[in-house]
């Protein structure tokens, strides 16, 4: 995918009802605060113009991000990315298409991995039974060894769902992922299924398909989750918001999907923003990190060292 060394404003989305004198583009509002939850910056489509990204995030008003890991290789990347950013953390885990390969060694380091005190989750785990790119035994072998590391080290998971919601909410249930709590990463379910990932204790954080004009069933889940219960992401660089389809993703477009969903939500653009940034810090334990500052912003953390 190309970079967008200068990209394109957005037309305009619609205004959010309240939105008071302000329309609902994501260049329209001053100073909001963003938390994009799920990112992957450390990888390779952003190796020539990170700098640039991140001064774009930044000035859209993107206080915090999360860039993830999916096998050891990028989670040991996602780790020396936040090493180096104060306002980037990292998560690690085993992506599900890498599950076959998730052998003893893998799972060792990456239990290595997640002690490090840059990283707030871990994840990306899960199941994927649309591509089936590793066999759904090993899926679901790595996937409940990962949910039990998690609660070791007393950690959120980050989880990717798609077309095993029944599989991964029953793991989910058995290995009592509650206790830890975390994130349905780019929530692709029907309104039953989030009301069941809710009442195991988890968030469910929407990504750009809710911009798409053939989004049926996002609308409604998006209404109907709790208000401390639901975060925004990008899943960069995949799946830009519907004013960049076909283009490179980044954090800054983060604005676009949270002007949606207030759009849907009937409420101002600032307000979700601030609110979904809240839960997001606390879902990830910000509150916990020495260092941070809470309430939104840039964390005051520095580089962490090497992992213990």
């Amino acid at each position: 995918m190309g970079g967008l060394s200068t990209p394109p404003k957005p037309p305009a989305l619609g205004r959010a009802p309240g939105d008071p004198g302000r329309g609902s583009r994501p260049d329209s509002f001053t100073a909001p605060e963003l938390f994009d939850t799920h990112a992957h910056l450390h990888v390779a489509d952003f190796a020539g113009d990170l700098a640039d990204v991140l001064a774009r995030a930044r000035a859209a008003g993107v206080r915090e991000m999360l860039t993830v890991g999916t096998d050891v290789e990028t989670s040991r990347a996602a780790i020396a990315l936040a090493e180096r950013e104060p306002d980037v953390w990292a998560a690690v885990g085993v992506h599900p298409h890498d599950a076959a390969a998730a052998g003893a060694a893998v799972l060792a380091e990456i239990a290595h991995l997640a002690r490090h005190p840059r990283v707030l989750a871990v994840g990306e785990i899960g199941l994927d039974y649309f591509r089936n790119l590793s066999p759904r035994d090993d899926q679901q072998r790595t996937f409940t060894r990962l949910l039990r590391l998690a609660r070791d080290v007393a950690k959120p998971v980050v989880i990717h769902c798609r077309d095993a919601h029944d599989d991964v909410l029953r793991l989910l249930a058995e290995e009592r992922a509650g206790e830890v709590g975390g994130v349905m990463h780019c929530f692709s379910g029907t309104a039953d299924i989030a009301r069941r990932a809710l009442d195991l204790g988890l968030v469910i954080s929407i990504a750009g398909p809710v911009t798409y004009p053939n989004a049926r069933a996002l609308p409604d889940v998006v209404r109907l989750v709790p208000d401390d219960r639901l975060v925004v992401e990008t899943d960069c660089p995949y799946l830009p918001p519907q004013p960049w389809r076909g283009k490179r993703n980044e954090p800054a477009y983060v604005a676009a999907t949270a002007a949606r969903v207030a759009e849907l939500r009937g409420e101002p653009l600032e307000t979700l923003a601030a609110r979904t940034s809240a839960t997001a810090r606390r879902v990830l334990g910000l509150a916990r990190v020495a260092g941070h500052r809470d309430g939104g912003g840039r964390s005051d953390a520095g580089g962490a060292g090497t992992p213990p």
